[in-house]
């Protein structure tokens, strides 16, 4: 899955951004066989009404073609506006804390010759 909005932040900023308020968030692709999509990395003081009015309008276009279930999509999609996406914080994290590397300096080049 792609993620977007945690570009040049470290895991340590992403975590006191979390602990502030910020989260992970997924809007479904309701339509589609992987049901999945873009996680957005939501800040504190952003909107998420941003992100889930693409996802929003992109289930209805898709929903359009499929009669039958057209009141399902919507109505689900309208449940996902409603709530702000669902919540992949944890898993995020998780993800993040295997893929971190260590960052180890080079002391020697760092001292005063």
């Amino acid at each position: 899955m792609k993620t977007e909005n945690i570009d040049g932040l470290t895991l340590f900023e992403i975590n006191l951004l979390i602990q502030q308020g910020g989260r992970f968030v997924m809007f479904p692709n309701l339509m589609s066989q992987l049901k999945s999509s873009t996680i957005y990395f939501v800040r504190p003081e952003e909107k998420i009404f941003k992100y889930a009015i693409k996802h929003f309008f992109k289930n209805i276009l898709n929903s359009w073609r499929n009669f039958p279930l057209r009141p399902f999509y919507v109505s689900k999609s309208l449940f996902y506006l409603a709530i702000g996406g669902k919540d992949y914080t944890q898993n995020m994290l998780a993800d993040l804390k295997t893929i971190n590397p260590i960052y180890n300096p080079n002391l020697y080049c760092l001292q005063y010759v």
